[in-house]
């Protein structure tokens, strides 16, 4: 069977280049996303606003303008030959509705771009590597208050997207094991809401066999939870994984003990390494951390080491 694969690094920013700043998922105001862009700014970049990062859908709220207009505004930040990455604004809802309008035949003709964004962002992520064979990197939206209001946030993005060779070791205070080992693999996954739903759809691995995966929520009840593991399991997705990272699990009922009981039950019986509470996902300071590249889940230490930086 097919193992996760690794795939290619874009290469590394350097202070005076253009980023692109999209809005595939929800909206947000215009004064978080000017924050933002201030913040960018500040590390010597410049942040070049897609045509409708600003737009809200006609009818449903929760969509950051139409669906056509999302994807055109990310796929014109993939091919424009002037910025060299391209950050999510938001994440929320929505990215599953422009994945399938992106030409991927279009955007594989231009060299690998550093792609951002975390939460429902995740469907891209799978897009992205399925099609493209780009690592992403699984980090902060910048228009929320993880990104503006925490500076270790911030910091861990510039870091990777500027002196990645700085962030190799991740971990977190946090960071606990919770079944012990050591596994080698390439790192992919996101939100397990995103991963669940995805499944038998076009972007949807076969399964990850070989692969780390990185697996986080929020705002979920533990049964939920329970169910989406389930699903992953039952169908063989989880079948060869060789360990797991957990992110955050912010503001699933009933709590964090009873989540965390619930993950090493389902879990444990894999008999791979977990990792709990890695630091990446809906937490105040989040990990940027590379979707598709290989590296060395250490559970006893509670360290996920890249092999490599995580931009060339």
């Amino acid at each position: 069977m097919r193992t996760v694969p690794q795939l290619r690094r874009p290469p590394r920013l350097r202070p005076g280049m253009r980023v692109s700043v999209v809005a595939p998922c929800s909206p947000m105001p215009r004064e978080r996303l000017e924050r933002a862009c201030s913040i960018v700014e500040a590390w010597g970049l410049e942040p070049v606003l897609g045509e409708h990062v600003l737009d809200r859908h006609p009818r449903l709220p929760y969509l950051a303008g139409l669906d056509s207009d999302r994807a055109a505004d990310l796929q014109a930040a993939w091919l424009d030959p002037t910025t060299s990455a391209v950050l999510c604004a938001r994440g929320g809802n929505g990215a599953h509705r422009v994945v399938d309008l992106l030409d991927y035949s279009a955007m594989r003709t231009v060299a690998p771009k550093v792609f951002v964004g975390y939460s429902d962002v995740t469907a891209l992520h799978e897009a992205l590597a399925m099609e493209l064979g780009v690592s992403t990197l699984h980090g902060p939206v910048i228009a929320t208050r993880e990104f503006l209001e925490e500076e270790a946030t911030a910091e861990g993005l510039r870091a990777t997207l500027l002196d990645p060779d700085s962030l190799v070791k991740l971990t977190s205070p946090g960071a606990e094991t919770l079944v012990p080992g050591t596994a080698r693999g390439v790192t992919f996954g996101g939100n397990l809401s995103l991963l669940s739903d995805g499944l038998a759809t076009p972007h949807s691995r076969l399964s990850g066999t070989g692969g780390i995966l990185l697996l986080e929520d929020v705002s979920e009840d533990v049964s939920r939870i329970d169910r989406m593991l389930g699903q992953l399991l039952r169908t063989g997705w989880l079948s060869g994984v060789a360990g797991i990272a957990l992110g955050s699990w912010r503001d699933c009922t009933p709590g964090p003990d009873v989540v965390r009981a619930l993950l090493v039950e389902r879990l444990a019986p894999l008999g791979v390494p977990v990792v709990g509470d890695l630091g990446f996902g809906h937490c105040p300071v989040q990990l940027t951390v590379p979707l598709g590249a290989m590296a060395t889940l250490d559970a006893d230490a509670a360290t996920l080491t890249l092999d490599a930086p995580a931009l060339a």
